[in-house]
């Protein structure tokens, strides 16, 4: 068990309170019966869940789709929101340092929106202001009138740099890849800086990351091998996990799945890992393959919170379990609106 300091009620609270709101989020048999709902249905569904004061603060100006969207994304910043207010020490700044992640989907959001020519209203549905970057600055930054301005606008924060150097280049070549890739590299070389200088609680936090970034780079090598050319993925890949960038360059190259496999399988020991690795030999749609990670991940973490019950831990997993929930939903309202099939949907659902 995690070691705890004297005076330490505020941690055993937290986590007691993290363990309080996983027993509330939706449970599979909910999201199988929601398969067989109409969008409609769904949204009362919702509504009788934890989403009832957003749909009723927002009903009266959205609807259908619209309205399903927007109450989810102000009930997950809401909820992060509220779980740092009352998440003490370092505890709070391991979190803070993890939802930082929102600014760089919500910045990224933007631009591709303002590049789109999509309008404010529009694009600020789908933000989540649960990071550095509050909702009075991201409406500043969707009333600027281009792009660039957005850029400017971010100028003396920690992700300018980035975004100055490689903004000019995705929109020249009209792919964000690049971009958002180099925002996450930065992201994770500061998380895992976080955990060091013998930081209560880091070296916990630090193997987390660390698995964050093993299967945010297994399913990049996945994605970028369905590809019908394959260069040098160095560019693409995070450092900080298990791999060296040179050993998951060599590993793209490997000539068939089956070696391909072979090659991650030799690099990794954790045993649910390797059982979903084995599964993924049959050729599967990319999101699928991304899901059966993502499974994993969600389950090591658990396995791990029970290990660390005052720890970083079971505030990270309810973290990405209410982000899984809010995608689920958002996943099965959108296939609903689209009229696809039940099955369909059910395979992009995190269950």
């Amino acid at each position: 068990m995690a070691e705890i300091s004297s005076g330490s009620a505020q941690y055993i609270y937290v986590c007691t309170r993290m363990r309080v709101r996983r027993s509330q989020l939706i449970p599979r048999e909910d999201y199988l019966r929601m398969l067989n709902m109409s969008l409609p249905e769904i949204t009362r569904f919702i509504e009788d869940t934890g989403y009832k004061s957003e749909i009723d603060e927002l009903a009266t100006a959205f609807s259908g789709i619209d309205l399903v969207e927007v109450a989810l994304s102000w009930n997950l910043a809401k909820e992060y929101q509220s779980i740092l207010a009352i998440t003490p020490g370092e505890l709070m700044r391991f979190t803070a340092s993890y939802l930082r992640r929102w600014d760089i989907q919500n910045v990224l959001t933007i631009l591709r929106g303002k590049t789109q020519g999509m309008p404010a209203g529009k694009i600020r549905e789908v933000l989540i202001p649960a990071g550095a970057l509050d909702r009075v600055f991201l409406d500043r930054m969707l009333a600027e009138d281009s792009p660039e301005r957005v850029v400017e606008a971010l100028k003396g924060m920690r992700l300018y740099p980035v975004l100055e150097r490689e903004f000019p280049r995705a929109l020249e070549t009209g792919s964000f890849a690049r971009l958002e890739n180099e925002l996450y590299k930065g992201y994770y070389e500061r998380l895992l800086a976080e955990t060091k200088g013998g930081v209560k609680g880091g070296r916990v936090f630090k193997g987390y990351v660390q698995l964050e970034i093993d299967i945010r780079n297994i399913q990049n090598l996945f994605r970028l091998r369905a590809q019908p050319t394959l260069e040098d993925v160095r560019e693409m890949m995070i450092p900080g996990g298990s791999f060296t960038v040179d050993e998951l360059q060599r590993l793209s190259t490997a000539e068939s799945r089956d070696e391909f496999i072979d090659g991650v399988k030799k690099q990794v020991t954790l045993p649910p890992l390797l059982n979903v690795l084995e599964d993924l030999r049959s050729e599967r749609p990319i999101h699928e393959v991304e899901i059966a990670l993502t499974r994993v991940q969600l389950e090591q973490m658990d396995r791990v919170s029970k290990r660390y019950p005052f720890s970083i831990t079971p505030i990270l997993v309810y973290l990405e379990q209410k982000k899984y929930e809010v995608a689920n939903l958002r996943a099965l309202a959108r296939g609903k609106e689209a009229g696809l099939p039940g099955e369909r949907i059910r395979s992009y659902l995190v269950m």
